[in-house]
């Protein structure tokens, strides 16, 4: 089995799709396979269908979105034939007691794959392998082809799940960036970094790596520009200052001289303890 969340839906058996197209089964599916192998109660997927308002013939509306996703594997093994390894729908999507499993087989679950990629690359950060932390998150944040769960309805409890991504993935993004500019692509960072700031709008971790960037790029002016672009924001949207970190990165510069800034002393972008929007954990 090959399970994808990092973008549109993807679930494959052998190669063979089990995605249905109408959107409530494809809800069901989506909660199971952001839970792979874990017993989802059938309360959760009632909750997530209906936004907390379940009608009465929940329950069973819920089992008939189960069979109708049990046709699909059926049809998906046999396909497959023998190469599947399991004998029929209830070995895949397993009833356990009070809910449902999609269960995994040892398959491919593009999260987990991220996840585990992430995490090497923030143990590389910490040890200072710098060369090796850029490719390993980098390898992470290639799995990703698109918002996750694109293609989903998400009621309340996918909702927040891709919520949760999307910080993880930002999370990967920042740290990927930081070893980056610790390698001294500042240049090359420059157009990536134009288009996240003006996306995340608020995101201060990604401001200070911009103005790190454009200082070191001889850019010291637009970097103090940024800053100032980003307080504005702060105030009118959030009413609130930039971090300490980030006014300590913006006097750096300004204390820094506008003359062969690459041969300045290193100008850092805030700590992640100092952003709010940092990583954490």
């Amino acid at each position: 089995m090959e399970i994808r969340v990092l973008g549109a839906l993807g679930v494959q058996i052998c190669g063979v799709s089990v995605v249905p197209t109408a959107p409530k089964p494809r809800q069901v599916l989506a909660l199971l396979a952001s839970r792979a192998d874990q017993v989802v109660p059938a309360g959760a997927l009632a909750e997530e269908l209906w936004s907390g308002r379940p009608p009465r013939s929940a329950r069973t509306t819920v089992q008939t979105y189960v069979l109708q996703l049990r046709d699909l594997i059926d049809r998906a093994l046999a396909a497959a034939g023998a190469a599947a390894g399991v004998s029929c729908a209830k070995d895949v999507l397993v009833t356990s007691t009070g809910g449902y499993q999609l269960s995994t087989g040892g398959g491919q679950v593009d999260l987990w794959d991220f996840e585990r990629l992430a995490g090497l690359g923030y143990r590389s950060i910490d040890a200072g392998d710098f060369p090796l932390a850029a490719r390993q998150l980098g390898e992470a944040l290639a799995l990703w082809r698109g918002p996750a769960l694109a293609d989903v309805p998400l009621g309340g409890q996918l909702a927040v799940e891709a919520k949760r991504l999307e910080e993880t993935r930002l999370c990967a993004l920042d740290q990927r960036i930081e070893a980056d500019l610790r390698l001294g692509r500042h240049r090359v960072l420059l157009a990536e970094l134009t288009v996240l700031v003006d996306r995340y709008r608020t995101h201060e971790s990604l401001h200070g790596q911009y103005m790190v960037a454009l200082h070191r790029s001889g850019r010291r002016s637009e970097a103090l520009e940024a800053y100032q672009r980003l307080r504005n924001t702060l105030v009118r949207e959030l009413g609130m200052e930039p971090s300490a970190g980030l006014r300590r990165l913006q006097r750096s510069i300004l204390l820094a001289g506008p003359e062969r800034p690459e041969q300045e002393a290193p100008v850092a972008a805030p700590h992640p303890t100092d952003s709010r929007l940092s990583r954490v954990g």
